[in-house]
């Protein structure tokens, strides 16, 4: 009997089996949907439809345990971004995901008990399970699709990821609050011991919680970003705003370009971390944390203290408050913070003083009116005995509606471009500075009076000379109509005859000035068959002279290339040295590169391109010409734009040519601009073609950045350029380089390689940087970069401290600040 019963069992074990593999998951009708009537098994997944995501059994860490998950489906190694049963996981493979009829999901072990479930307040006839693209697992009425028709959705159960769409705050119809919760480790996804939440109570900030207690604060949002997160800016990658509405506020990301995969996580020890991917090589990038030092540690410095990370010790007491405790502050203990140095007394009337530069105060239990200016704000304020701080609410409105503080102010902080408050003091404490601001204003009135008569002085100077240099071409047409036969033969040019080119340029009018360089005026000219020229004149002034006009017509007849500048012929008559040039039609690239109003046209595409072409520009003349040449003066002034954005380099006069197996050379003459010019070239008059690779670096960060090199200022330290570039490679977040105008033709992988490749041409040692070959191939085909070491003259402090001790008699032109260097003899 026992046997028969246990081959019936056996057979009917078998069919279910077959059935199961003929009915179950393998026969989804959609990767993406889950329906009543399937089940999902241990090792068998669901993918969202553009392929971006996948649900299915996984195992964390080194754990054993097995729990449903999302992860994302492209991307090498598993990063889940939510967790179902992280609570309750499974012990073996036996467990099944299931959608039960009534629409509720559950996870189900082996023994056929619920270990976790969804709930929702209402049940429909036909549900459906749905993995969407966005990462939301979705469950909804398969008759109705939209998303306000969702029973339930992981965005609004999250774990510890914050993916693009879903929102962090509160719906306050349904009561329910979305926030982000740490696994307790890498092995273990369960509830960790901190959270991250949009706090609504007074105006909306972001706060991390260790249980209960309030560990760091972003400071309120502002319209543009939170005032203690001065990192998080307008950028390239994501959008970012804090809604709010009557029945909603919360915080939210969007991508910008659906190829970049960005998320945000909230780690077990406490820190909200914002990843990017960048490829299989790099992985994933961490380029931005909250908190980042012990200034963020909430309330660190106590009330009305001020935490600056650049002071030691960072605790101090705002300006007119001082300790409450100077024995315990001495001893490093801010707890008690700082006091009012003279007491408030409204009824003999206080004032409100502004504070610069600074994290807004603990939002929590503030009032706030959208409809006040600044100013109604202030006298609001003033009445009201209790008010003890106000501020603008949205700078990006110039300063709109009304934010105001009704007790202690705490959790204040010094962050660079941070934000001013108005807080209030005593009237007493008006007279005391009272004869400090008028001196101060008497100052700044001396100072802006000199710096006017500075002005005009220089104006009379650059105009007399301008009258000069046309005085001296209508005397050189006058004087003599012989040409310069030994000219004529050294250099091989078609000739131009002073007449025609003074005609071209108008009698070289101001008006047809284009430009100016270390060799003098350049001005537009139009020849009588209608061909546009430029004509660049060798200036008395000039620090280069008919040497280097020589040397730039010799070097440049001899090169036949789309990326440099082509060479039309030459003009030698008396004194007058000219070259007639090729026009560009957008002229050089630093007027609209550096130009805020000017270089959103250069999207990019157009200075990844312009970045290639100088490349090859420069590796025709380093190998492929006749002869090597080495520029020894590439800067954004020497790139010209044809009517395409094509870049042509220009500018040969102080190139130098080698035959044979030459690439290096020693000078006594160091002539080139300060910015570009490499260490070896600068301090010991050493080039070579890895001086020209160095400055090709320089420039490839200047045209993905929008900003020069030499003109780099940061309010976070005195580096140029190149050292902030290293700064935020180091610490990985390098897209914060981009330029923000870049937003709209955004290529991730682009502008990573392009800023790699350009640490490696300004590395300190010549023989660490790349060649231009190598540098054309790594910014097309990418694969495996060295890591750069650290820059040459990332300073500007470096620069004047080696040129000063190596160097004497140095000369600096009104051009650019182009210096030319002699060595001691």
């Amino acid at each position: 009997m026992n046997t028969r019963w246990n081959e019936r069992s056996m057979s009917f074990h078998f069919i279910t089996t077959v059935i199961s593999v003929l009915c179950g998951p393998r026969m989804l009708q959609a990767m993406d949907i889950l329906t009543p009537a399937q089940v999902l098994k241990d090792g068998d997944t669901i993918i969202s439809s553009g392929g971006d995501f996948v649900l299915g059994f996984f195992t964390p860490g080194n754990s054993k345990n097995r729990y449903v998950g999302i992860w994302y489906n492209k991307i090498k190694g598993r990063t889940v971004v939510w967790v179902a049963n992280r609570e309750t996981p499974l012990t073996n493979t036996s467990g099944t995901f299931k959608l039960i009829e009534t629409g509720f999901l559950a996870v189900i072990d082996g023994s056929n008990r619920v270990v976790w479930s969804t709930n929702s307040s209402k049940t429909v006839q036909n549900p459906v399970a749905q993995l969407l693209d966005t990462g939301n697992l979705v469950v909804k009425d398969s008759d109705y699709l939209g998303p306000e028709n969702f029973l339930w959705q992981s965005f609004e159960h999250p774990t510890d990821h914050l993916l693009p769409g879903m929102k962090l705050g509160w719906n306050f119809t349904t009561r329910r609050e979305v926030y982000l919760s740490s696994w307790k480790s890498y092995d273990d996804p369960s509830t960790g011991d901190h959270t991250i939440h949009c706090d609504p109570s007074g105006y909306p900030q972001l706060t991390i919680k260790k249980g209960d207690a309030l560990q760091f604060r972003s400071g309120a949002w502002n319209g543009e970003g939170f005032s203690g997160v001065p990192n998080l800016r307008k950028n390239t990658i994501y959008s970012f705003e804090v809604v709010m509405k009557e029945n909603e506020i919360y915080y939210h990301y969007e991508l910008l370009h659906h190829s970049v995969i960005s998320r945000y996580t909230l780690n077990e020890s406490g820190v909200g971390q914002r990843w990017t991917w960048v490829d299989e090589t790099h992985g994933w990038v961490i380029y931005l944390t909250s908190p980042t030092d012990s200034c963020d540690t909430y309330g660190f410095c106590g009330v009305h203290g001020s935490c600056n990370i650049a002071n030691s010790p960072p605790c101090g007491c705002l300006d007119r408050f001082v300790p409450k405790d100077p024995i315990g502050w001495e001893r490093t203990d801010w707890s008690k913070g700082c006091v009012r140095r003279t007491p408030l007394n409204c009824s003999k009337g206080d004032v409100f003083f502004k504070y610069s530069g600074f994290k807004l105060p603990d939002t929590r239990g503030s009032l706030f009116n959208v409809s006040m200016n600044l100013e109604e704000c202030g006298a609001f304020c003033l009445k009201n005995c209790s008010c003890m701080a106000y501020t603008s609410l949205d700078i990006s409105k110039g300063g709109s509606g009304c934010l105001l503080w009704f007790g202690e102010l705490v959790d204040i902080r010094v962050v660079p471009g941070g934000e001013s408050i108005y807080i209030r003091m005593a009237s007493s404490e008006i007279d005391s500075k009272g004869m400090k601001l008028i001196l101060v204003m008497v100052i700044l009135a001396l100072v802006g009076g000199m710096i006017m008569l500075g002005l005009s002085l220089m104006l009379y100077f650059k105009k007399t000379r301008k009258t000069d240099h046309l005085a001296a071409h209508r005397r050189s047409v006058s004087a003599s109509k012989q040409k310069d036969e030994y000219h004529d033969r050294e250099l091989e040019l078609p000739i131009f005859d002073l007449n025609s080119l003074t005609k071209a340029t108008d009698n070289f009018s101001i008006q047809n000035k284009i430009g100016e360089g270390g060799f003098g005026p350049v001005y537009k000219g139009l020849l009588e068959n209608g061909k546009e020229i430029a004509v660049k004149c060798l200036s008395q002034t000039s620090l280069q002279g008919v040497d280097e006009f020589k040397n730039e017509a010799s070097c440049i007849t001899k090169l036949q290339h789309r990326n440099l500048v082509r060479l039309l012929g030459c003009c030698s008559h008396g004194e007058e040295n000219m070259l007639v040039y090729e026009y560009m039609t957008n002229k050089s690239l630093d007027l609209i590169l550096f130009d805020p109003l000017k270089n959103s046209v250069l999207d990019w595409p157009k200075r990844f391109h312009v970045i290639n072409g100088i490349a090859r520009g420069l590796l025709y003349l380093h190998q492929d010409s006749r002869l090597t040449i080495i520029h020894r003066d590439l800067k954004a002034s020497n790139i010209l734009l044809d009517s395409d954005m094509n870049p042509k380099i220009s500018d040969f006069g102080i190139a130098r040519s080698f035959g044979g197996n030459e690439t290096a050379a020693k000078t006594r003459r160091v002539i080139g601009t300060y910015g570009y010019m490499s260490p070896e070239y600068a301090i010991d008059g050493l080039f070579s073609v890895k001086s020209d690779v160095f400055s090709f670096g320089v420039l490839a960060l200047e045209i993905l950045t929008g900003m020069s090199n030499r003109g780099f200022t940061h309010t976070d330290h005195n580096l140029n350029l190149l050292g902030h570039a290293w700064t935020l490679y180091k610490e990985g977040r390098s897209l914060e380089l981009v330029d923000p105008c870049l937003t709209e033709s955004f290529n991730l992988n682009e502008m990573l390689r392009t800023i790699h490749v350009s640490l490696l041409c300004v590395q300190q040692n010549p023989k660490d940087r790349p060649s231009m070959s190598a540098v054309i191939s790594m910014l097309s085909s990418g694969g495996f970069f060295p890591s750069p070491k650290q820059p040459g003259f990332f300073t500007e402090r470096e620069v004047l401290a080696a040129q000063s001790s190596t160097r004497t008699n140095s000369v600096i032109s009104a051009n650019e600040l182009t210096i030319t260097l002699m060595e001691a003899r």
